[in-house]
């Protein structure tokens, strides 16, 4: 379930069908500039633009027009603002409200967030900031409309291209708030299990940011304490012993884009002070070097512990906790959305047969509500392994998973007995025995081309002849 300190973004307006090739925006100022700038950058054939100087002649025009998006122009994101926008929400009002602040803190976009502000930008905004936004909201269907277009079904499954899948309400939640977070500079604190996908949740609000650096992960806990600084901020040629050269950190790789710390609770407490006095301030200081370097870095968190109780326990700064956490976004355990257990195992089937050139062994509903009754301790991972294993074996998934926690081992201890493309060796060699070494038989068996198994063979050969074909009599080969 999510935290109750969680931003619980406000649903996005549903998309009931094709929208008509113009739309209309409200634009609350009091200056002219946001006004022209919207309708020259859409032109009269595609928007329509209002302009009200107040909150209160908005409402006017609200009762009388029916408005797509309203564009809130603010010398800053006030109480004033917030509120107005929580009571249309409140009201059943779900119109997506656009912020644009001269600044903004912290706090107040937290606030706004919560409220129902579908986005905020600031500073002094160019057309295509407004556009992108603007088009996100309303759907491609806003500019492109496409009279055929079917409408889309209430609970449609989420496949997101960063492999986020799933159709239980939990990830369309999640899913709703990504989209609304990631546009927005703030630090983000990923919170979830072990294989639940927190990774997978950072790439995704990276990529919905329209940020234009790299995406660049470091796992906390893997990485020794005497590493860590110079691995986040780089060192100077000389900086240490073996510091043969000059070497740019994580920060500085990730300049313009986003850093996913992984299990950030396990960073060495000397490495939280530093860590926050870079998010406090905004620059890096390399190893051995006497100058700053200025960075423009988006910091995503990640935990699967409880951070309060490590704060309390004196293993984490609890000022360093308040500057992570000032947006919180949890991944929910598998068992919490048993519902999405068939549409990631066929999502993870379809995969390994497009890698691995497989034929998908057939799943009925009755396999998959088996599955739905284990607790998965591993979550998506533990499902994941379990699939590509049953998939390369051509076993069903639940007789993988019985065979897996026989003896009351967990589901997830056979991971490490043998790699996948070891799985695949020891099928294929099987399946090549069985056929007498007739690799045209054999294909055909695997429901691969005879040139694929070929290749997959020499493969082995030269890696060792783990995966060799055993020799046929010349009469008996085709």
């Amino acid at each position: 379930m999510r935290r109750q300190d969680s931003v619980k973004a406000a649903p996005l307006p549903s998309r009931t069908g094709c929208r008509p090739l113009g739309f209309s925006i409200l634009v609350i100022t009091r200056s002219g500039h946001l006004s022209r700038l919207l309708a020259d950058g859409f032109g009269e054939t595609r928007a329509l633009v209002e302009v009200a100087p107040s909150l209160e002649v908005a409402d006017q025009l609200r009762r009388r027009l029916r408005f797509d998006v309203i564009v809130s122009e603010r010398e800053r994101v006030d109480a004033v603002v917030t509120e107005w926008v929580a009571e249309r929400r409140r009201g059943g009002d779900h119109t997506p409200v656009i912020l644009v602040a001269a600044v903004a803190d912290g706090d107040a976009v937290l606030r706004a967030l919560r409220a129902g502000v579908s986005d905020l930008l600031t500073g002094a905004p160019t057309f295509a900031d407004l556009a992108e936004p603007i088009e996100r909201l309303l759907g491609s269907a806003a500019t492109r409309c496409d009279a055929t277009a079917a409408p889309l079904p209430v609970g449609d499954a989420v496949f997101d291209s960063d492999g986020i899948v799933g159709e239980s309400l939990a990830m369309t939640d999640l899913s709703e708030v990504i989209r609304r977070i990631a546009p927005m500079p703030t630090t983000v604190l990923v919170e979830g299990e072990s294989g639940t996908g927190k990774e997978l949740v950072a790439r995704a609000i990276h990529r919905l940011s329209g940020r234009k650096g790299h995406f660049a992960a470091i796992n906390c806990g893997a990485i020794s304490a005497e590493l860590f600084e110079s691995e986040l901020f780089g060192h100077t040629k000389g900086a240490f012993t073996g510091a043969l050269q000059a070497r740019d950190g994580l920060f500085a790789y990730a300049d313009g884009g986003t850093l996913f710390l992984d299990e950030i609770g396990e960073m060495p407490l000397p490495m939280q002070a530093k860590l926050l006095r870079v998010l406090e301030e905004r620059t890096i200081r390399p190893v051995g070097s006497n100058r700053e370097l200025p960075v423009d870095v988006r910091v995503v968190a990640a935990t699967n512990h409880d951070l309060r109780a490590r704060v309390a326990a004196g293993a984490f700064r609890e000022d360093l906790f308040h500057r992570v956490n000032v947006v919180a976004v949890h991944v929910p355990a598998l068992r919490e959305r048993p519902e999405d257990i068939p549409v990631l195992g066929r999502y993870f089937l379809e995969g390994v047969s497009a890698r691995m050139g497989i034929r998908l062994p057939q799943i009925g509903d009755g396999e998959w509500l088996r599955l739905r009754q284990y607790a998965w301790p591993g979550n998506v991972r533990e499902l994941r392994n379990l699939v590509e294993r049953c998939a390369l074996l051509n076993q069903r998934p639940s007789a993988c998973l019985a065979a897996a926690t026989d003896g009351g081992g967990g589901a997830g201890q056979a991971d490490d007995d043998l790699t996948l493309d070891a799985f695949e060796r020891q099928h294929i060699r099987a399946v090549v025995e069985l056929s007498g070494g007739n690799k045209s038989q054999a294909a055909r068996r695997l429901g691969i081309s005879r040139k694929t198994l070929e290749r997959k063979l020499r493969r082995w050969e030269r890696l060792g002849g783990a995966g060799a074909a055993p020799s046929q009599p010349a009469a008996s080969r085709p």
